[in-house]
């Protein structure tokens, strides 16, 4: 089973090229981060077309995620349950295949702008009230995976210049924190059960030929739960959609699971 997840920074914008991919990468499962639209502007039947189903959280302009789906999704849920939200940044399903019962939630974490800005104290508000119903989640569904772009690195490997980008955005110790807190809750880091290239990463700025330079970070994580933990085959990350003619600045990330 082939869970991936890829913020598209505008789906009305790369819908050809998601269809693409999933041509070529006919994943079970494929979470998407900043929609950019509304949930009557979205695309469903032309991904039914390509053989998913859609659960679908828009919002106008900004943020947005969406579970697509070889099989319906049930127990569907919007936004971080007991936290207070007017941002679409989450959504939640159980999905079933022949691997058997899978939760997926699927995140667009606040960026934060940048530390001690009101922008930040929310980012800090938002993961507290997420790895709270992360546990609610976690003792509910033993099979879960938490997914999105985090807007955190986890660690100086994530990030083309850890020295210069300390303590900025995405880099800073209390976001680092924060994941560790959902790392403790009995997640692992799928990314990381692998001996992986140096300087891998899953987002490049479009400014200052980054991608070329390989000036990126990775801030795309796919976190799988103590019961999952056996079961992952590979994550990995495809870095040739960020190639093509304009991409999205983020590249899909896969995770492999055996039979559940």
């Amino acid at each position: 089973m082939k869970i991936s997840t890829w913020n598209v920074n505008s789906l009305a914008v790369r819908l050809p090229q998601v269809l693409d991919w999933l041509a070529a990468n006919p994943v079970d499962a494929l979470c998407l981060q900043e929609l950019k639209l509304s949930d009557d502007k979205f695309p469903l039947q032309a991904l039914q077309d390509a053989g998913y189903h859609s659960a679908v959280f828009g919002q106008k302009t900004y943020n947005g995620v969406a579970i697509l789906s070889r099989t319906p999704a049930r127990n569907v849920v919007k936004n971080i349950v007991g936290f207070t939200d007017e941002q679409s940044r989450v959504i939640a399903a159980t999905l079933d295949s022949p691997a058997g019962e899978l939760r997926v939630v699927n995140g667009y974490f606040v960026n934060g702008q940048a530390p001690g800005t009101d922008k930040f104290t929310y980012k800090m508000k938002w993961l507290e009230g997420l790895r709270n119903w992360m546990a609610t989640e976690l003792a509910a569904h033993p099979n879960l995976v938490l997914l999105g772009d985090f807007n955190i690195t986890v660690d100086d490997r994530d990030t083309y210049d850890p020295e210069g980008l300390r303590e900025t955005i995405h880099h800073t110790t209390e976001e680092r924190k924060h994941f560790q807190a959902l790392i403790v809750l009995g997640l692992t880091d799928a990314f990381r059960m692998f001996d992986q290239p140096e300087k891998s990463y899953s987002w490049w700025d479009y400014r200052e030929m980054a991608f070329r330079r390989n000036r990126g970070l990775r801030i795309d994580h796919i976190l799988v739960s103590e019961a999952l933990k056996p079961k992952v085959e590979s994550c990995t990350i495809d870095k040739l959609p960020r190639k093509n003619e304009r991409p999205s600045d983020h590249a899909p990330v896969t995770v492999t699971l055996k039979s559940l």
